[in-house]
């Protein structure tokens, strides 16, 4: 459509005014094209402009304000035609085009707060982001599991499995950073296989992760610094263990342990006492309480809180165990028997107590009593290496040696870590006259742990051996080397002195033995907290200071004591205790087959030392 002629001085563009019902004016820039056509694609309108070039002249005006010559207005009538044409063109445009509203800056910017403000909402409710809540839910899951996998470790190092059971712990630190169950559970696991620095990385991780605020963390880390030898460590992570949590009864009873071990009596009674105010009654203080009186000779007091403790917790074996031996010490036996009784039946499959009854019975002479009793033990505890190796002891006294050997080597096998097996097989090969077996197995023994209560003993034996064949100079390096691990041991240095001096040097004699008394560690027990400490654990003031009166101690027994006193001298059945029917009842296990059990572990045995009568050298250790 020819509407214009181009002219080499007309402008490619053109402004183009149109009245609206609104009696505004609105100005296009509307591109021209050189074949003259007019053409107004939406895409290619731009607004708002207006061109305020004096130089163009507008082209197209709706009335024309000033007009130049005649001829235009001869022929207004033919451009009133196209300028209607050009308006419905237009109008027909506006239908097309998108509009573009104005806004002012303040509108803009209310805007683009709302939205900014949406955005952050959005970004902190999980509901507009699906995936991230997946992935949540699948990273850590439901607090269930955790209790699940603490008891399949558990399980698995009960089992010996530590690889698999650290594998679960890490993962359950991974998931649950802030629950202390899954620090203790694997440093204790690192712990009992001897990896004492990684199970100190471990409860340093957990109480950083827990803020401290931990006190099973701060307490299972006190008892790896006190078996460590860092007595002064071990006593700051108990006072942490106490701030964090005044009610954790473990840190104030290991706490008052470990003061024992250092000899400071009077502060064990203290951190046992607040240990009582804060927690109330409970039996491991009981019974740590009666065994400070059982060691300062005051039977009555101790009998009192053996009782106490057992009050708190009947089934506690430890405690029933405890007081038995307190009565075999004072030579009550039938007393004695019947608290035992009272363990098993609290604990039947409770190792100790089975051990500790047996080893009462053999050195009563009641050889049958106690070798069932230990066979019992051994069937209920069958990778206990104590139990055989007490057992072992009880057949080359009542036996012979050769049965001894065969329980040893099987022990030794249970746990090739268990220093008093190899010392006692050294012990039995020494009085056998197999000397140099006999040092091999010291060697073994000592080898294990240079530094513990075991080794000490086993390198005064180890001396009394090189001395009864003579050789003096290395008798006196052991004696002196059990002295570095435990130089309180009255044993050692009688035992070296009584040998200078048999050698006829009573000079020598007289300085070990001033040794031993001026560097001796004599540990005095005040009694007379017992008046201040007894208000805490029993509201009956009057009735336990009358009981416990330092100045009247009564030397009767208790009711129960008397009870236990009428019973018969006969140890099988006197008491009233069914042996047999209560192993097969409680541990599901036919007595009559206990030897047939310990025959076929025995035959076992019976074919290594077959196999290897012939030889002359000591077995391979």
């Amino acid at each position: 459509m020819n509407i214009l002629s181009s002219s080499p001085s007309s402008s490619s563009k053109f402004t183009l005014f149109s009245q609206f019902q609104n009696s505004k004016l609105h100005h296009f820039i509307v591109p021209l094209k050189p074949p003259h056509s007019l053409s107004l694609p939406s895409n290619r309108f731009l607004l708002p402009a207006q061109s305020h070039d004096s130089s163009s002249t507008p082209v197209l005006q709706e009335k024309p304000q000033n007009s130049s010559s005649q001829e235009e207005m001869d022929g207004g009538d033919d451009l009133d035609e196209e300028i209607i044409k050009a308006k419905k063109t237009l109008e027909e445009l506006r239908v097309v085009r998108r509009p573009i509203m104005e806004f002012s800056d303040e509108a803009d910017g209310a805007n683009l707060g709302i939205d900014k403000g949406l955005s952050r909402f959005a970004k902190k409710m999980p509901i507009f982001e699906p995936k991230k809540v997946e992935a949540s839910s699948g990273e850590k899951p439901l607090l269930v599991n955790l209790d699940l996998a603490l008891y399949k470790a558990k399980i698995l190092a009960r089992n010996y499995r530590f690889e698999e059971a650290q594998e679960i712990l890490k993962k359950c630190i991974n998931y649950w950073p802030e629950d202390g169950r899954p620090y203790v559970a694997l440093g204790k696991a690192l712990s009992k296989q001897s990896k004492m620095n990684d199970a100190r990385a471990v409860y340093e991780k957990g109480c950083q992760a827990t803020q401290g605020e931990n006190s099973y963390i701060w307490q299972c880390w006190a008892v790896l610094e006190s078996k460590m030898g860092n007595t002064r460590k071990a006593r700051g992570m108990f006072d942490a263990a106490t701030v964090a949590d005044k009610r954790h009864i473990a840190a104030w009873h290991g706490w008052a342990v470990l003061e024992m071990k250092q000899g400071n009596i009077k502060k064990a009674r203290n951190l046992l006492g607040k240990g009582l105010k804060f927690c109330g009654g409970n039996e491991y203080i009981y019974q740590t309480l009666a065994m400070l009186e059982v060691k300062a000779k005051r039977c009555e007091q101790a009998r009192y809180l053996f009782k106490q403790a057992t009050k708190c917790n009947p089934k506690s074996c430890a405690s029933w165990l405890a007081w038995a031996q307190l009565e075999a010490q004072q030579e009550n036996n039938p007393a004695a028997r019947r608290l035992f009784q009272k363990a098993v039946e609290a604990s039947p499959k409770n190792r100790f107590a089975w051990h500790v009854w047996g080893v009462f019975e053999g050195n009563l002479g009641n050889v049958d009593l106690a070798r069932k009793l230990m066979k019992v033990g051994h069937a209920v505890n069958p990778r206990d290496p104590v139990l055989l190796q007490s057992l072992a002891l009880l057949e080359y006294k009542y036996s012979t040696p050769n049965l001894a050997r065969q329980l040893f080597r099987r022990a030794s096998q249970l746990d090739s870590r268990h220093q008093p097996v190899w010392f006692a097989w050294g012990w039995m090969e020494w009085k056998e006259g197999n000397l140099d077996t006999a040092r091999e197995l010291y060697q073994k023994a000592v080898s294990i742990d240079s530094t513990s209560e075991s080794a000490a003993r086993c390198l005064q034996a180890w001396g009394v051996l090189e001395q009864r064949v003579g050789n003096l100079s290395a008798a006196r390096r052991l004696f002196r080397s059990s002295l570095n691990i435990n130089s309180q041991s009255y044993v050692t240095w009688m035992t070296w002195a009584s040998m200078e001096e048999d050698q006829g040097n009573s000079l020598r004699a007289e300085e070990i033995r001033n040794l031993y008394f001026q560097q001796r560690t004599e540990i005095v027990d005040d009694a007379s907290w017992i008046m201040g400490f007894m208000d805490i654990i029993d509201p009956a003031i009057d009735s336990i200071k009358r009981l416990l009166n330092l100045n009247k101690v009564q030397n009767s027994s208790t009711g129960e004591d008397m009870q236990f006193e009428r019973v018969s001298g006969d140890p099988a059945s006197g008491s009233g205790f069914d042996l047999d029917e209560f192993i097969r009842q409680k541990l599901s296990l036919d007595p009559s087959k206990l030897e047939i059990r310990l025959a076929a572990f025995s035959s076992k045995s019976t074919i290594w030392r077959s196999q290897n009568k012939n030889v002359s050298a000591p077995p391979t250790l």
